[in-house]
């Protein structure tokens, strides 16, 4: 892990995301890329109106500033950190700035959502998880310990889900964690049986792994719903960590179909990682 991109907007859930940075990236020898986006509209920075153009350096200024004594902390002494300052749409520019610099992870800081406002308004990191191709550490909380021993990775083996699962596999090994797969079985037309559901899975690691060793990390739950089964199996288990896959939706195909990875990483008290589907 050589690169590692966080996402600054001065708040303190951004502070916990570069905190948990820091503590990734002197674990892995990793470089932090602090990102701050400005969020001057294109009409502002490009007038040729000499007072715009005198507002515009003056906010850059004083971002830039803001921005340097933000990044004073103790916990980042001795860690690379690169400031970028961007101007507009950090949403998809996240992921820009992510392909520029090869970066290998995003990490953002979220106060979560419910009710209404998560449905009209939803939130910068929803945004991010959707556009990002690299996986994104979402933390909402002052981040105590970042050793994730025991990883739950939310999976429902089907064929799209196993480069996903490829790629959780490859970052769970080198951050040293025990990696437990969950199965959530719905009651209704969806339903499956053991034999059913063991056959899927033996099915679908034979692909991935080219074997079937992870057979014995995998579990089965059956919940009234894959948001709650999956919390519910973490809880139990004693994990550090929520990993699951998202088909990163935007515009009204995310709307009505929704998306069960934002939902975890929104309502979950642990961290939770996104891998692009």
């Amino acid at each position: 892990m050589k690169k590692i991109i966080v996402p600054v907007d001065f708040s303190k859930h951004s502070e916990y995301a570069l905190e948990a940075a820091a503590s990734l990236a002197r674990k892995y020898n990793s470089e932090i890329l602090a990102l701050h986006m400005l969020e001057l509209s294109n009409a502002v920075i490009s007038d040729d109106d000499n007072s715009k153009k005198a507002e515009t350096v003056f906010y850059l200024k004083l971002a830039e500033q803001k921005f340097k004594d933000f990044l004073e902390k103790p916990y980042l002494k001795d860690i690379q950190v690169t400031p970028i300052v961007k101007h507009f749409k950090v949403f998809s520019e996240v992921n820009d700035v992510a392909k520029e610099h090869n970066g290998d992870l995003i990490v953002m800081g979220s106060h979560g959502s419910s009710g209404l406002k998560e449905v009209f308004i939803g939130s910068n990191t929803e945004k991010v998880v959707r556009h990002a191709d690299i996986p994104v550490l979402v933390v909402k909380h002052h981040p105590i310990l970042m050793d994730f021993e025991k990883v739950v990775f939310a999976c429902d083996f089907s064929k799209k889900a196993i480069k996903p699962y490829i790629n959780a596999t490859h970052l769970f090994k080198l951050l040293g964690a025990n990696l437990h797969l969950v199965y959530v079985n719905l009651p209704g037309t969806s339903f499956q049986s053991s034999s059913e559901m063991e056959l899927k899975v033996a099915d679908f690691l034979k692909i991935a792994d080219g074997n079937l060793d992870n057979m014995e990390n995998v579990h089965f739950v059956n919940d009234y719903s894959i948001e709650q089964g999956i919390l519910n199996f973490a809880s139990t288990k004693g994990a550090d960590l929520i990993a699951v896959a998202t088909h990163g939706r935007t515009g009204l195909s995310h709307f009505f179909e929704g998306s069960i990875s934002e939902d975890i990483a929104n309502h979950s008290t642990l961290p939770v990682m996104t891998f692009k589907i």
